[in-house]
């Protein structure tokens, strides 16, 4: 049996995806596709617009077999660290032969060759100019960017690295080359409009963003029907959460929390500087969109900004993170649904996985300990808070005030595609 592996946030899923999967089977001759899927809160640092439920049950509609969870500190983590996260995941399931992802380089044996000697095995020379780049205070993919540049004048291999798709595919393969991994990585030409962009084009696959954009401003799934599989459109005909949602618990959060300015230090992926900025910058607070664009420097993106905020939010700490690397990242694998294809996957699955398969969050609580636990338990707290602000948002709209229950994330139900 070949097993294929995807990591995708589905935010929303879209043409472009259900062309991924269709050319996975067709081109790879694949007999499963497990998809480890970002859950409520994903990379860009944003909340996913619809939840974990909603967008598995998109990937399960539309050729995955598998969904697992990929756990919230990698799911809000670094391109280096979301990549460490989900593919010591599937890496440790002991079943997946492939690992396919889209890329704008398409050419899986130069990103291969590049990776490995530029990035998976750090020489003194790109450390030495990583780090004058830093020191001159350039963020830290501006600073990689820079430092590979310098080594590599060549102007393809300055277009290579500078691409979103390309970058995040070179991190999987750092990762898969740093685990000794069996797992054999596989490329796709990205096709359509860019990872950035923001508009809908009627002739092309539009990208995630654009979609994001779309819904969130119209509310009105019509908007993106011809972008999307009809299973995916019924999907998105409710309501939908977006960052500035979440404006007001962030905001009460920190204003419980800034006593300092240290006080946000010890979050993950803050540090010193990007709390100082935080904290200076509170009086001014309006919206989480505004405020992570007032706080928007040279060396701090707005995407790093977002996360940080997120994890604060989420009271994720630096302390846990290092944890979770130290003890080698995945520390279990979240089944969120399945197909009665893919269900024929699972007994293999727990009979060569290294790390426990869970299916009830409840009783996973009680038997996980240590970094296991505290990982599962971030996640049931992230899906807590989401699930609360999508309430509130639901009663505010409605014109109710009750009556409506919220999502109680430990007594969930697998998705099944049967």
């Amino acid at each position: 049996m070949k097993v294929t592996a995807v990591i995708a946030e589905y935010n929303p899923f879209h043409n472009g995806h259900l062309y991924q999967l269709d050319t996975i089977r067709k081109i790879h001759n694949t007999d499963m596709i497990i998809v480890v899927m970002s859950g409520d809160f994903v990379q860009r640092g944003i909340p996913a617009i619809v939840n974990k439920y909603e967008r598995c049950r998109m990937a399960l509609a539309n050729g995955a077999d598998l969904v697992f969870e990929l756990p919230a500190y990698f799911a809000l983590g670094s391109a280096e660290y979301f990549a460490q996260g989900a593919v010591s995941l599937l890496d440790k399931l002991g079943v997946v032969d492939l690992l396919h992802f889209g890329s704008e380089a398409g050419d899986i044996s130069l990103l291969y060759e590049f990776t490995n000697m530029a990035i998976a095995h750090e020489s003194d020379l790109y450390k030495a100019a990583l780090n004058k780049y830093l020191k001159h205070g350039y963020s830290f993919p501006a600073a990689r960017d820079n430092a590979l540049s310098d080594l590599f004048p060549d102007q393809s291999v300055s277009k290579l690295i500078s691409a979103p798709n390309n970058i995040l595919g070179m991190e999987y393969i750092k990762a898969l080359i740093q685990r000794n991994s069996a797992i054999k990585p596989v490329t796709l030409t990205r096709k359509g409009d860019g990872y950035t962009s923001d508009t809908l084009r009627p002739d092309c696959f539009a990208s995630a963003n654009a979609l994001r954009k779309t819904l969130c401003q119209n509310a009105d799934a019509d908007a993106v029907r011809n972008h999307v599989p009809m299973s995916v459109h019924a999907l998105l005909q409710q309501m939908l959460l977006c960052a500035n949602d979440f404006s007001e618990i962030l905001s009460f959060k920190m204003l419980q929390t800034s006593t300092n300015k240290d006080a946000f230090a010890h979050y993950y992926d803050i540090g010193a500087q990007l709390s100082h900025t935080l904290h200076n910058n509170l009086p001014r607070y309006t919206s989480f969109e505004e405020f992570a664009l007032l706080c928007k420097t040279k060396n701090l993106t707005y995407a790093r900004i977002c996360r940080g905020l997120m994890h604060i939010l989420l009271e994720m700490t630096q302390e846990s993170a290092d944890a979770l690397k130290r003890h080698d990242y995945a520390q279990y694998a979240r089944l969120l649904g399945f197909t009665a294809h893919g269900k024929q996957l699972l007994k293999s699955i727990k009979a060569n996985a290294s790390i426990p398969v869970i299916s009830r969050p409840s009783n996973a609580l009680r038997q996980l300990s240590g970094t296991a636990l505290m990982s599962l338990q971030s996640d049931v707290h992230a899906a807590d808070i989401y699930d609360t602000v999508h309430q509130q948002k639901q009663l505010r709209l409605s014109g109710r005030t009750a009556g409506i229950i919220r999502h109680n994330e430990l007594t969930s139900q697998i998705i099944k595609l049967l």
